[in-house]
């Protein structure tokens, strides 16, 4: 378990505030937490675009910090724009970018190309495709896994390769912590296996309990942001629903930004 969490990258800005009071982010910063984006680039460039308006109202001196929670592949058509487009920051604005589970499922899949039989099945085609790899009729079941897996070897660009296996898993700004899945309840934020930062679900979203900073996540789709005293979840369905929304943090307020009409 050391070499796994000695693996985990932590960014920690500011400190939090005393018992009982609201959580807050450091003075003078602004953070833009964006949801899962599961290929949808044109969705990514909407909330951007927003995002970007909204910050040219911010105080003078405010530092603004974009936060992406992961979930840039899969499901949508355009796996391979939206990770272009974050490898182009946006200006002015620190990005913080952390590692979802479908990432995760991608690398395993590189890694082993058996890994397929998991990855394909939630939305791993269509990255695949997104790459241009296609298959020629005629092949067998053997010889079609081979082939997806070499041309997608292929065609999936070194950069992107080295932009998601550098990942961050989680990220904290004075008493908010942001991680793509959530946190293990009981376990302290230094301890937090990535696995769980990265998959967990009904253990962290039933749980009512303090995780010692308040939980900023997406992963579980729900229709409308979910605001509990513990946690904000901002999974909204993009790829589906067309609804990318972004939580808005400043001091000890909170607002959304989202590509509904």
């Amino acid at each position: 378990m050391a070499n796994v969490f000695s693996k985990l990258r932590q960014r920690i800005t500011g400190t939090a505030s005393g018992p009982g009071s609201e959580p807050t982010v450091p003075e003078n910063t602004r953070i833009y937490a964006i949801g899962d984006i599961h290929g949808r680039a044109e969705l990514l460039q909407e909330i951007r675009s927003r995002v970007v308006d909204d910050a040219e109202r911010a105080a003078p001196g405010t530092k603004k910090i974009v936060v992406y929670l992961g979930d840039y592949v899969d499901r949508g058509l355009d796996s391979q724009g939206v990770l272009d487009a974050l490898l182009d920051p946006l200006e002015g604005f620190d990005s913080i970018h952390l590692k979802g589970n479908h990432e995760d499922a991608l690398l395993n899949y590189l890694d082993d190309y058996t890994q397929g039989n998991r990855w394909f099945p939630i939305g791993g085609d269509a990255t695949v495709l997104s790459y241009g790899v296609r298959v020629p009729r005629g092949l067998s079941p053997s010889e079609r896994e081979a082939h997806l897996w070499s041309e997608f070897q292929e065609k999936l660009p070194a950069k992107h390769i080295e932009f998601m296996r550098n990942l961050d898993f989680m990220y904290r700004a004075g008493d908010y912590l942001f991680a793509h899945a959530g946190v293990r309840p009981g376990t302290s934020i230094d301890e937090q296996d990535p696995n769980d930062l990265m998959w967990i679900r009904r253990q962290f979203l039933d749980s009512k309990k303090d995780f010692g900073a308040f939980v900023v996540h997406g992963h579980s789709t729900a229709r409308e942001p979910e605001i509990r005293n513990n946690r904000i979840g901002i999974d909204t369905g993009a790829y589906a629903t067309s609804i990318l929304t972004c939580l808005v943090l400043e001091g000890t307020t909170r607002r959304f930004i989202t590509t509904q009409p």
